[in-house]
């Protein structure tokens, strides 16, 4: 200690004059100190106050070889440092209460020699070894125990299998104790912890929910206002009384039982068709586009729009819309009998003749097929399908259609016509999409004029009803086919001509037909007609429409 406390010395003296060099330079008083307790503080000087203040100190008090005394622990987390070990009582009661922990604890009973077999021994858990012990030779940990008891001056022990017996005598300094709860939360601190944590992830959730509903209500709010105001494509504004309703994407998934595949009535090019129950238990027909879907937005939109400001009796009634959470939904009136495969009435002409010259707004179909022809309960056919469909102005006359046709070549109305020939399908029970080359033709057109020029028109007839249909309407029905697929647009009839030659009797003629469209593998000219129709066989006959029927088009 003697060692020590020079070598102190010497380096208190050596800071002294360092700090008292600066002093002189910097005007700032730095004082470097040794305390009796083994400490090392640096302490500047308050000019204002007049006093030294504390800078910086090395070690801690827990660090300071016996700081509490003998018989003690410190702890530095702890406000008051030091704690007496169990059974063990400061010996300056006072000091303690100033903080002043060097006089250690004695026992409240004092050991008396003699009387080992009357001792106990408290277990203490401690982080290092005591210095100053003192190696008793023993083989077991009760014979260590045994040795301690018989020798008055020792006051501890302990044993391990690498360093056997140690014993201590008299004062024991320096203890660092492990107490059973050292690093051990709490029960009550650990509850108020997850409660506290809990909570907060609760608030943090409920109030990204709530970001998150709010959001949704927004948008919600947004589409909904989107949605309505695209209903209003020429109508002049104001509500309609038709005007459809906008249905929520949960009241859309309820109705279709989370679009269930037993509900499924059909897929087009849109996408799937299902089947839905309203809450006032109406049937609908909910058509949902698919992310797969060729067709998109615009398309989506399109339909919506036309079908919204269209209301006839042969043109399936919209119900309402949704378009939600990147869902486009339309809800259609549910047609029991579905796609018209087998049957087509006159109904399905009234209705694309509607659409081109007498609704509000002139249409062109562009997706007329069998399976966009439904039927109601009561068999009333209904087009449905108007995503590709284009729209003309009201005032848009008849000369800026062909400008319009004649510059783009896809916007005639002889394009609908020429899908009218979905009687050629119907008749014949074959799907054209479907069709794979019979007999050297590649359409179904094709195959069927073959037969037709070769006076084989009863083979083109579907197999299930050749024997019990009326064969003179049967054949009458594939000629007004090939006249609504030939393959010049200046060629085909219009579709109030096709009206007067589906409502005519036997006895109407009908003009003679020339090759349909893509019937061979040879060039094609949308423009100009053939010079030299190829005419019909024996089943060829001819007729002249009254004069105020007659619509041309395209001329």
């Amino acid at each position: 200690m003697r060692i020590l406390s020079t070598i102190i010395l010497m380096l208190r003296m050596r800071m002294k004059v360092i700090s008292h060099v600066l002093l002189t330079i910097l005007k700032f008083y730095l004082n470097s100190c040794c305390l009796p307790q083994g400490k090392i503080q640096q302490l500047t000087w308050l000019e204002n106050s007049k006093q030294w203040n504390l800078f910086w100190s090395q070690p801690r008090q827990c660090d300071v070889y016996a700081f509490c005394g003998a018989f003690s622990r410190c702890k530095p987390t702890s406000l008051n440092y030091c704690k007496c070990l169990k059974g063990f009582v400061p010996n300056l009661q006072s000091d303690w209460d100033s903080q002043i922990y060097s006089g250690g604890c004695s026992r409240r009973t004092s050991v008396k020699c003699g009387n080992a077999m009357r001792d106990r021994f408290l277990k203490v858990n401690i982080e290092l070894m005591p210095e100053n012990s003192q190696y008793e030779h023993a083989l077991s940990i009760e014979s260590c125990r045994s040795a301690c008891l018989n020798e008055c001056q020792c006051t501890a022990y302990a044993y391990s299998s690498s360093d056997g017996c140690s014993m201590w005598h008299g004062d024991v300094l320096n203890l660092q104790v492990l107490e059973a709860n050292d690093g051990v939360i709490k029960p009550s601190l650990l509850i108020a912890i997850v409660v506290t944590i809990i909570g907060l992830i609760v608030v943090i959730f409920g109030y990204f929910l709530w970001k998150k509903t709010l959001g949704n209500k927004r948008e919600h709010k947004k589409n909904y206002n989107e949605t309505k105001s695209k209903f209003d494509v020429g109508g002049g504004g104001g509500k309609d009384d038709t005007e459809p309703t906008i249905f929520g994407l949960r009241a859309t998934v309820a109705a279709t039982n989370k679009f269930t595949e037993a509900n499924k009535l059909g897929e087009g090019g849109f996408g799937p068709v299902y089947k839905g129950i309203l809450a006032e238990n109406q049937e609908v027909a909910i058509k949902r586009l698919s992310k797969k879907s060729g067709q998109g937005h615009q398309e989506f939109m399109n339909e919506l729009k036309l079908i919204t400001k269209l209301q006839h009796t042969n043109l399936v009634r919209l119900l309402g819309c949704c378009i939600e959470d990147e869902e486009m939904i339309l809800i259609y009136e549910y047609m029991p009998y579905r796609s018209l495969d087998k049957l087509l009435f006159e109904g399905i002409a009234q209705g694309v003749l509607y659409i081109h010259k007498y609704s509000r707004l002139k249409i062109i179909h562009r997706d007329l097929k069998a399976s966009n022809i439904l039927l109601d309960g009561t068999l009333n056919p209904k087009i449905s399908g108007f995503g590709m469909a284009k729209i003309f102005r009201i005032n848009q006359t008849e000369a800026n259609t062909n400008r319009v046709y004649a510059r783009y070549g896809h916007f005639s109305k002889k394009l609908d016509v020429f899908s009218f020939g979905v009687l050629l399908e119907i008749v014949s029970g074959k799907k054209n999409a479907a069709f794979y080359s019979f007999e050297h033709s590649p359409t179904l057109a094709g195959w069927a004029w073959e037969l037709w020029k070769e006076g084989r028109g009863m083979e083109v007839i579907d197999e299930s009803v050749r024997e019990t249909c009326r064969l003179d309407e049967v054949l009458r029905c594939i000629h007004i086919g090939f006249l609504c697929v030939q393959e010049t647009p200046t060629d085909r009839p219009t579709m109030s001509s096709v009206i007067h030659m589906l409502q005519g009797n036997e006895s109407t003629s009908l003009p003679p037909s020339k090759e349909p469209a893509f019937s061979t593998h040879r060039n094609f000219n949308p423009v100009c007609s053939s010079k030299t129709p190829t005419s019909l066989s024996h089943n060829a006959v001819t007729m002249s429409l009254p004069e105020g029927q007659q619509e041309l088009e395209e001329q």
